[in-house]
């Protein structure tokens, strides 16, 4: 009793010693901290409770001037939703904050993850392996894997409502193992098992965050949450021979040594260089990625190429169900650039898919799936009106980026026409950030938009699709995923 006192004396004395030593040049605080734990009570609850209380803290940051302070727990942090000073920190600061820690049992040193010393040389190696000529052989997979979309979708048409998400995540992680590992991953068991585990490790990572209490590893080592993601961190790294990515880079090994052609012939007709072998290629040639670093950027590469899209793909479906015009257009423009049949997707037709694009690019702003970045300051940084101090965590509300005021009166509403007709974008480019902000953008962005594209087309071509989506609850599982409401219905074109 005496040390809970005693503990919570000093916590008390800390806070007392922050608030007196504030800089005047620091961002005010959001109002309704309570001494010692801050705003943390606000945090507290479910991932639909977690994304109500960062949507309250966006809304309120507009009026306050887009950088705020706040506390969690004993922690002073900065929350930042102004487009122009995002892009600064995200350029001066480029160290992922400590919370991304939370993430590396799973995802080691890859690059979401890892460390500016490591991302900054593993980026360069790694930079072509997403070169567009690289990216133009996957062609092949993206149609016939929209083809396999569609036709497992066809059970579904005139039967009402259904959860298209599953099918969306399963084909998404299909294509993934097929580009970067370039193995045939479709075992429906083990398919769902790393669906699960991944959706599963998400929700532990962010009931952690939400609970101060447990960011030490010492004390988290104690939580039944560990106990779960322990459980999860086993199915995901240790599958049976048949998808274990070990088994699969020991595989990949062995044929590298043995000469055997690099070029994979998955789909009839099709020749590309998978993501594993490219990383072989540097650990032969150049020594200078070894098992653990290869398999941390595959997991990278598998959670981030498959999770993201196929979340985009599930929220555009539900945003054109819901805006038939905004559908029909984009069905008349496939229709023009495709022509009537059912011919694949080339690599040309991408260009001329712009409402398609705009569709996409709206999608990912009204549903920003990864819509909070955590950036460590290792250095004062001087912004438009604040300067926040070094050794602080920095919280980038991209959501708060695609859905600042600048947007227009419009800012909340599906239009992707804002993409196409001039003077209806905002004039500040850094207010869209889908794909991350600054240096550290994600690498994958031209793949993931040739892969959305690609499929996007394939639906639209085949399906009529209803939804609503002001039925969407939507929770904060560090992406941003529906929690109920998100059901669709299709019917044949």
């Amino acid at each position: 009793m005496f040390a809970v006192a005693l503990f919570c004396i000093a916590c008390a004395a800390y806070w007392a010693w922050r608030q007196k030593n504030r800089k005047v040049t620091e961002p005010p605080f959001f109002p309704g901290g309570w001494p010692i734990v801050g705003h943390a009570p606000a945090l507290i609850g479910d991932s639909c409770k977690l994304w109500d209380a960062v949507n309250d803290l966006a809304r309120q940051s507009y009026d306050i001037g887009g950088v705020v302070s706040a506390a969690i727990g004993p922690r002073t942090v900065y929350i930042v939703t102004d487009p122009d000073d995002s892009f600064t920190i995200a350029n001066s600061c480029l160290e992922k904050d400590g919370f991304y820690d939370f993430a590396k049992p799973w995802l080691g040193e890859g690059l979401v993850t890892g460390k500016y010393s490591i991302w900054k040389n593993h980026r360069k190696l790694l930079n072509p392996a997403f070169s567009q000529i690289l990216l133009d052989t996957f062609m092949g997979v993206f149609n016939s894997q929209s083809r396999k979309l569609v036709k497992d979708m066809e059970k579904e048409i005139g039967k009402g409502l259904f959860d298209h998400w599953t099918y969306t995540r399963h084909n998404a992680l299909e294509t993934i193992c097929l580009t970067a590992l370039g193995v045939d991953f479709t075992d429906s068991n083990l398919n769902s098992k790393y669906v699960e585990a991944a959706e599963l490790i998400f929700n532990t990572i962010v009931e952690r965050f939400t609970k101060f209490w447990w960011h030490s590893p010492y004390t988290f080592a104690w939580s039944n949450v560990k106990k779960k993601q322990d459980a999860c961190l086993e199915i995901l790294h240790n599958m049976s021979n048949t998808a274990s990515w070990v088994h699969v880079l020991q595989k990949r090994k062995s044929e590298f040594n043995g000469n055997i052609c690099a070029a994979r012939s998955i789909i009839p007709g099709s020749k590309f260089k998978p993501f594993m072998d490219l990383l072989l290629d540097l650990s032969v040639e150049k020594g200078v990625f070894n098992d653990r670093e290869i398999r941390e950027h595959v997991d990278t590469m598998i959670v981030g190429g498959h999770d993201t899209s196929a979340n985009v793909l599930m929220f555009t479906m539900i945003l054109l169900g819901s805006h038939p015009e905004a559908q029909e257009k984009a069905f008349a423009e496939v229709r023009e650039v495709l022509g009537d049949g059912d011919r694949d997707v080339e690599k040309a037709d991408l260009s001329k898919l712009v409402y398609l694009e705009a569709v996409l690019k709206e999608s990912m702003r009204v549903f920003t799936i990864v819509p909070v970045l955590a950036r460590k300051l290792d250095k004062d940084v001087k912004l438009k009106n604040y300067t926040l101090s070094a050794g602080r965590t920095c919280f980038l509300f991209v959501f708060g980026l695609h859905k600042h005021p600048m947007w227009g009166p419009d800012v909340n509403e599906f239009k992707p026409e804002r993409w196409i007709e001039p003077g209806k974008l905002p004039d500040n480019p850094n207010a869209f950030a889908a794909f991350s902000v600054g240096r550290r953008q994600c690498i994958g962005k031209a793949y993931a938009l040739m892969s959305m594209k690609t499929t996007l087309a394939h639906v639209v071509r085949h399906y009529k699709i209803k939804a609503d989506h002001t039925k969407v609850r939507l929770k904060l599982d560090v992406m941003l995923k529906p929690d109920a409401g998100h059901c669709i219905s299709i019917e044949r074109r």
